[in-house]
């Protein structure tokens, strides 16, 4: 009777019904109804079966008593036979229901498992930045695993279960008194009425207890990413302690889980206990007075233990159902998450070729009570590049993040070629743009596949090109495994430099018609900048590029530099022209070039 329980998601930002969660789940498992319906069709059959096993051994029993074995020998050999049938006929439909069914779970999970993961992909970066990675990823483990168990215990026991207890109660009532069949009947209503009431009690303790998991096991995968943070302060045994204390609240919740688990399993045996001691009495009672054959002691006796497993299983199955609902509610109910960034209906692709982007009195705020830029307009004409330089804070990187469109503008509208970004498919506008952030973030795979992510289909010919022309020649020749070699987790084998070249190998393969420079060399050191800025002004060439710095110096090239400060553009013009003026981005500059003067005489 017992199980071990999973656990479930901290925040719950959507309650869902268990019908809403059942309704969601049946189409996965109606496009194979086929099976679905055999499978059914298997477990009927075995349930059948069973219950016509203690029918055969009480015929047996009694001729055994009655009749003596050589005159009608023949009579217990078919009944034996017949035994053996029934008994064999049970296993054989289970497994193969078994069989038929095993495709249909699998295929269910695997669609809900994919529907989820790109569902995820789809929603804002809002919605991603505001979440934990490690809460997010056992809600969808929690829930993936508990479809199986949901469909298996929903379609292999309920019904068939139901079935099985019907025919006993039936056969129990039409063949004997019908106090058998009534007490029956009322052992099985109090004890379904107990388990679903005691079960319901403990659903808030196992919620509780699944939101602590959940915490705990966020709180030790955001210790892990930030290993080196860790180190770099001698916080371990902080990090254990806080990690110690998560742990203990869930500790503590579950011993309160297993507590409720263990009276609900008592209280269990307690009624089926009773209903077997008060059935075999009243059916001893009979055989005595004769009204009875010691046959059918034997078949209420077989009944009723045979009753035991199903209404004992039938607890279980409630509260495995419960608890699997549960699981799955938080994993559907990131399906009803709101994309906030979604395709109009008559969106259209972006055509190939160059691309004039324009920002027209651009808006935004990440949230209403606090505005990021006011009426920004600028443009960057096909083939030229505009840079866009200032301090910390004045909204910089949120031009990059609105051109990749991760948010839409509150006021104003961006523009490539003319066309708004809300009427552009999303997947056509990403294609069209490439970027080299400012911390490249690799995957833990090889350094051949960080740099074909920027185009998967690309022939090793192309990714090898691309290496080249990102100056990582060298860089490969010295690893023994040359380009098969793994980068570890988020790059971290590899250096500052090095990662910004795999980012501009995996953009010049994707070779889109826009590139974002996002801060591209500000964490590096000067020797290192001036040669991936080398690279970098290569790759820009011939392409619309939007270059965000904080360095100057790395963009005095550019056809115009824009200087925000505190969400406006407050000077533009050439490198020349600004120093000219006098103003603002002159005043950056000197300032930038005293500290340079200042770290080389040091």
């Amino acid at each position: 009777m017992r199980r071990h329980h999973g656990a479930l998601p901290a925040p719950e930002p959507t309650h869902r019904h268990d019908w809403q969660t059942l309704r969601t789940l049946i189409p996965y498992l109606w496009s194979y109804k086929g099976r679905v319906l055999f499978a059914l069709s298997c477990l009927l059959l075995a349930k059948v079966a069973n219950v016509g096993v203690p029918m055969v051994f009480k015929h047996l029993v009694d001729a055994l008593t009655i009749t003596p074995a050589q005159a009608f020998i023949v009579v217990p050999a078919a009944l034996l036979v017949a035994y053996g049938v029934l008994r064999f006929s049970t296993s054989l439909f289970t497994e193969l229901r078994e069989l038929i069914f095993a495709r249909v779970t699998q295929q269910a999970v695997r669609n809900i498992s994919l529907q989820v993961f790109n569902h995820l992909h789809a929603l804002s970066l809002r919605f991603h930045l505001e979440r934990q990675t490690g809460g997010l990823t056992r809600d969808i483990e929690r829930g993936t695993r508990s479809v199986g168990s949901l469909i298996s215990y929903t379609l292999y026991s309920i019904l068939p279960t139901l079935i099985e207890i019907g025919l006993v109660i039936g056969i129990l009532f039409v063949n004997y008194d019908a106090v058998f069949a009534l007490i029956t009947g009322a052992t099985l209503a109090f004890y379904i009425t107990f388990t679903v009431k005691i079960t319901n009690w403990r659903t808030a303790l196992r919620r509780k207890a699944n939101e602590l998991d959940s915490a705990a096991n966020a709180r030790a995968i955001d210790s892990l990413i930030n290993f080196e943070t860790v180190k770099y302060f001698n916080n371990e045994d902080f990090e254990a302690r806080r990690y110690d204390a998560q742990v203990k609240l869930w500790a503590d919740a579950q011993i309160k889980n297993q507590l409720s688990l263990s009276g609900l399993n008592v209280g269990q045996a307690a009624i089926v206990a009773t209903a077997v001691a008060i059935m075999m009495t009243l059916a001893a009672q009979r055989v005595a007075a004769g009204s009875m054959t010691l046959g059918d002691i034997v078949l209420i006796n077989a009944y009723m233990l045979q009753l035991y497993i199903p209404l004992n299983f039938l607890g279980v199955i409630y509260r495995e159902i419960r608890q699997s609902l549960t699981d799955i509610e938080r994993m559907f109910g990131l399906l009803g998450e709101h994309r906030e960034i979604a395709d109009a209906p008559d969106a259209g692709s972006l055509p190939p070729g160059p691309a004039t982007v324009r920002f027209e009195k651009v808006s935004f705020g990440y949230d209403p009570a606090r505005q990021i830029l006011f009426e920004v307009d600028f443009e960057i004409p096909a083939g030229k590049t505009v840079a866009v330089v200032g301090h910390s804070g004045s909204g910089k990187s949120t031009l990059a993040r609105l051109l990749y469109r991760f948010y839409d503008v509150t006021g104003g509208r961006i523009t490539v070629n003319g066309i708004d970004l809300r009427q552009l498919q999303q997947d056509s506008l990403r294609r069209a743009i490439g970027i080299v952030p400012q911390d490249t973030v690799l995957f833990n795979d090889t350094l051949h596949y960080n740099i074909q992510y920027g185009a998967p289909d690309a022939p090793p010919g192309a990714v090898e090109a691309a290496a080249t022309a990102a100056q990582l020649d060298d860089f490969i020749a010295r690893l023994p495994g040359a380009m098969e070699t793994r980068v570890g987790e988020r790059g971290l084998k590899l250096s500052g430099g090095e990662k910004q070249r795999v980012a501009i190998a995996r953009t010049l393969l994707k070779n889109p018609a826009i590139l974002i420079f996002d801060e591209a060399t500000s964490a590096l050191d000067s020797k290192t900048e001036k040669a991936i800025q080398a690279q970098l002004d290569q790759a820009a060439r011939g392409r619309t590029a939007l270059v965000i710095a904080h360095r100057l110096s790395t963009v005095a090239h550019a056809d115009e530099i824009l200087v925000l400060d505190q969400g406006r553009i407050i000077e533009r013009g050439s490198h020349r022209r600004l120093l000219a003026a006098q103003g603002a981005y002159a005043q950056m500059w000197r300032l930038q070039q005293q500290e340079a003067a200042e770290a080389g005489s040091a």
